[in-house]
């Protein structure tokens, strides 16, 4: 029974959900785990009668192998999508992995630059280079915005109301919000469309209203972005790994050090839940107990 079902959803994986060779490999895997599972333990019990009891005794065996969290929610994830196709071809009625709890990974507390860390970042800028202003104006407005790299790649000209100290930002599944922008980026902003951008000798077609380009008239690609932003660390000698997003960090990070409120941070940010932007909560702790002593009004009684 179990061979002819195993070769009906690996069919499924490639041709169906369309899956990479590997993928499906890591999830056959995953089945041959739980076939071996329930012949050990519960010898001769048909598929349709594996229930979800069965599976619990399964996830115990597996986080008793010291697996990382990730490691087996995508073990389970396998699992879940097994049964999936069992209901689809109506080999069972009811899914009993559907109530299968998943661990919860330990959300990793992102690096940040400190302020002064920030400065030096930007002090090692070469604004003699031809590329020295545009790079002063793209971290401005990172840190200024807490922008991800896709978006400050793709962020327009049309995009700009500095006017009225906004951007319009598409995020995430193309949805857009607005952000607002300080002055200092706003300043490094207009210096580089009158003194840098102006100076690109041929704008290749499709690519006239992205606001930064390379020098081959094309808007920059995130890899371009991380080589720039790790050399201007290393000649800040700033030691730590930083990448694009430690700015984003940084800047969400800054705002609730200085008491900015949580959901304004999240609006900014573009987060579909507040979950997400807690994790900046836990960035200082200094910080939390400052804002207990200041605003708990029995916390020194």
């Amino acid at each position: 029974m179990w061979p002819s079902f195993i070769k009906g959803f690996r069919a499924y994986l490639q041709l169906e959900r369309s899956m990479s060779a590997n993928t499906v490999e890591a999830y056959l895997r995953d089945i041959t785990m739980l076939q071996r599972h329930i012949e050990t333990n519960y010898a001769g019990l048909p598929i349709p009668q594996i229930t979800l009891e069965h599976l619990r005794t399964l996830t115990q065996e597996i986080a008793e192998l010291g697996l990382a969290a990730t490691t087996q929610a995508r073990i389970l994830s396998g699992i879940r999508s097994f049964f999936g196709y069992l209901m689809l071809e109506d080999v069972i009625d009811n899914d009993p992995s559907e109530l299968l709890d998943f661990p919860k990974p330990k959300r990793a507390l992102p690096h940040v630059l400190s302020v002064a860390e920030i400065d030096q970042l930007f002090a090692a800028i070469d604004h003699s280079r031809p590329d020295g202003q545009r790079n002063r104006a793209m971290l401005e407005v990172m840190y200024s915005c807490g922008l991800r790299v896709s978006e400050l790649i793709t962020l327009r000209i049309s995009q700009l109301h500095t006017e009225v100290g906004y951007i319009r930002v598409t995020g995430k599944g193309d949805k857009e919000r607005l952000v607002p922008i300080g002055d200092a980026a706003i300043k490094q902003i207009d210096l580089y469309q009158r003194y840098t951008r102006t100076q690109v000798p041929v704008v290749k077609k499709g690519n006239e209203d992205y606001l930064f380009l390379n020098k081959f008239g094309a808007k920059l690609s995130r890899v371009m972005v991380f080589y720039i932003i790790k050399d201007l660390a290393a000649k800040a000698r700033i030691s730590s790994e930083i990448h694009p997003h430690t700015l984003r960090h940084s800047f969400a990070t800054h705002l609730v050090e200085n008491g900015a409120d949580l959901r304004a941070v999240q609006t900014m940010l573009g987060h579909a839940s507040i979950t997400t932007t807690e994790i900046y909560t836990h960035l200082d702790r200094t910080f939390l107990r400052n804002t207990l002593e200041q605003y708990h009004p029995r916390y020194k009684q």
